[in-house]
């Protein structure tokens, strides 16, 4: 394999439906956390959401304001209940306080466990979830494998995430 094939890698993904803004991206390494961080700031993310095993400290990430939260679970596979229900709390929490602003996300590659997340957040703000799917896939292509779609077809929302006009600006329900 040439070096060229081993370097290339997946550029970061924004994600964007209505005030909800997410940055999907592939792993960092110790080596290459500064340019991780450089890409958070750039969009002005706050949180990591880690759903792989760590392989990188955070400590530059935390000198930076941005917090790490480690929600692993396994690689192809659907994320557990605990997980879909802390990170619709966190998007629930961090949208209100802070609409439009940027959640990031990422697993080994950004193609399976991290779209899958983004992928429930838009479906619990009212996007159908072939719609979901799609607009995350022309962003990532190859995102999202077969056994996490089935998933994503049988979900069943609650409308967590859905936004309410209220007159003047939107607002997320709780």
């Amino acid at each position: 394999m040439s070096t060229n094939m081993k370097t290339r890698r997946p550029e970061p993904a924004v994600i964007e439906y209505r005030d909800m803004r997410f940055l999907i991206m592939d792993r960092p390494t110790d080596a290459t956390i500064d340019k991780f961080v450089e890409e958070l700031n750039k969009h002005g993310a706050k949180d990591v959401v880690r759903v792989c095993e760590p392989t990188y400290k955070t400590d530059r990430l935390e000198g930076k304001g941005i917090r790490v939260l480690d929600w692993q679970f396994d690689d192809g596979s659907p994320p557990p209940t605990s997980i879909v229900e802390d990170w619709l709390n966190l998007l629930k929490i961090r949208f209100r306080e802070e609409p439009g602003c940027c959640v990031a996300v990422h697993c080994v590659a950004g193609l399976g466990r991290a779209p899958v997340l983004v992928a429930l957040a838009l479906i619990e703000g009212g996007m159908k979830f072939e719609d979901a799917v799609e607009l995350i896939r022309t962003k990532r292509r190859g995102a999202i494998n077969a056994k996490q779609l089935a998933y994503l077809e049988h979900y069943r929302p609650k409308s967590r995430l859905k936004l309410k006009s209220n007159g003047h600006k939107q607002c997320i329900l709780m």
